[in-house]
């Protein structure tokens, strides 16, 4: 399933959530509003609970999503572009440079064709994904991601974060001085 698939899988999860247990019509107000000390002993509107409650059981839903996409990265082997001195490809965005891996030539001619650079070979490595941020990520100086198949919809970045890569190489983790 693609990102975008995905996606939208969570969004219509969480709008069944919410729609699952209407809410009672609103009566009308008659008389004075209640005092504000009447708010604040009532403790948090119902729905602002619920709202919390959905709000945790979305992020936890995305984030076993997240962690299933990364055992499927780790566990495969994948094509990473070489550079001209046959060290491993990176492409800088937002400060970070991002290690580009593909699953398959398709997806790495789908992105060479995005770049506008179809007319290039692109020689290639094969590395299986856990080796990719278990040993590579760490052993370059300066900060570095992971994009897997990053021109096509069901693309993912992995970013030099805890979890991702060991903390040496985490940026969250002063990792990386």
């Amino acid at each position: 399933m693609g990102f975008d698939e995905e996606w939208a899988r969570l969004r219509a999860a969480a709008a069944a959530q919410r729609t699952a247990a209407p809410s009672e019509p609103a009566q009308p107000r008659q008389g004075n509003p209640p005092p504000a000390e009447a708010f604040e002993a009532a403790g948090p509107h119902p729905a602002a609970v619920a709202s919390e409650a959905d709000s945790k059981n979305a992020a936890a839903y995305a984030r076993e999503g997240v962690l299933e996409r990364l055992a499927d990265f780790r566990s495969r082997v994948l094509l990473v572009p070489l550079d001209e001195r046959g060290g491993l490809w990176t492409s800088p965005f937002g400060g970070i440079d991002w290690i580009c891996a593909f699953t398959g030539e398709e997806h790495l001619a789908r992105f060479a064709e995005a770049r506008g650079e179809t007319d290039r070979e692109w020689p290639y490595r094969r590395l299986v994904g856990a080796r990719i941020l278990d040993e590579v990520v760490p052993a370059v100086d300066f900060p570095c991601g992971v994009a897997w198949n990053p021109a096509g919809p069901e693309g993912m970045v992995f970013p030099p974060l805890r979890g991702f890569v060991p903390d040496k190489a985490a940026l969250d983790d002063e990792g990386m001085q």
